[in-house]
């Protein structure tokens, strides 16, 4: 399954089918900008659309037999309706956006937090440890792995940078199981295997403002799973956004360019 990013605006919606009908945005790597209609992956949201509404999504597109294409993780990012309200306003990371100081704990159960790695470009992403989709939370971790090995092949670039996975799943993912999640893709679980690469979870408060401030959609479903999107931020030395990358399209090639880019520009 790939994953896209779409913004649009809402034209109509079909509640009996669970359909809306949305002009939006060109989706790189997909389509070109046009109006066309989208079915639902969870059918019930479509009451919580109305003509006009800007939305942004994850295009869920699965290579088959015959391409499915579904709709997921729909944020409504401008209302048409002004006595409409969300149950939760999420931000989309932009570069210049000022970053948090959210805190976690680490695979180590240390105290940490995103402050602390002011003066380096930080790269931090979402996952959760029982992912059982390898194009979803397994995927952005090998990205992260192969970013990882990159970076330790230029010291000067190793120095300056430093990786991040934040579990969704605080009541699964605790310091040991993120550490033993942590030393498979790192490749050892020796003392210093995490110097350059933490896996850590907030408490609940903590982690429902940091699904906000960084556009990850979580669902619990059935089974214990989790429903969610993919949300990956490049945030530089200064501790504010350098690029926002959203779904599974990015590559590490595409991160470490930025990351050079960055680091230029830093001086």
């Amino acid at each position: 399954m790939t994953v896209y990013h779409l913004r649009g605006k809402v034209v109509s919606t079909d509640a009996a089918h669970g359909i809306v009908v949305l002009d939006h945005e060109a989706i790189p790597g997909f389509m070109e900008a046009m109006t066309m209609p989208y079915q639902l992956k969870d059918p019930s949201v479509v009451s919580e659309l109305h003509p006009g509404d800007v939305i942004t999504a994850d295009v869920l597109v699965q290579k088959s037999a015959e391409e499915t294409v579904l709709l997921d993780h729909i944020v409504v990012v401008g209302q048409a309706r002004p006595d409409y309200k969300p149950a939760v306003f999420y931000h989309v990371p932009a570069p210049g956006d000022k970053v948090p100081d959210f805190s976690l704990r680490n695979q180590d159960g240390r105290a940490i937090h995103l402050g602390q790695f002011k003066g380096k470009m930080l790269l931090l992403t979402f996952i959760y440890t029982r992912c059982p989709l390898p194009n979803f939370c397994p995927l952005v971790t090998h990205n992260f792995a192969t970013i990882n090995n990159q970076l330790a092949a230029s010291p000067a670039l190793y120095a300056k940078t430093h990786l991040l996975c934040v579990s969704f799943d605080p009541e699964h993912d605790t310091p040991e199981r993120l550490r033993a999640y942590g030393a498979t893709y790192i490749g050892s679980d020796a003392k210093n295997a995490f110097v350059h690469w933490d896996f850590a979870v907030p408490v609940q408060p903590v982690l429902l403002e940091m699904a906000k401030f960084f556009d990850v959609g979580i669902t619990h479903g059935a089974n214990d799973t989790i429903t969610h999107t993919l949300s990956t931020t490049l945030i530089g030395a200064d501790g504010k956004v350098v690029q926002f990358y959203p779904g599974n399209e990015w590559t590490p090639e595409q991160v470490m360019a930025d990351v050079k880019k960055s680091a230029g520009n830093a001086g």
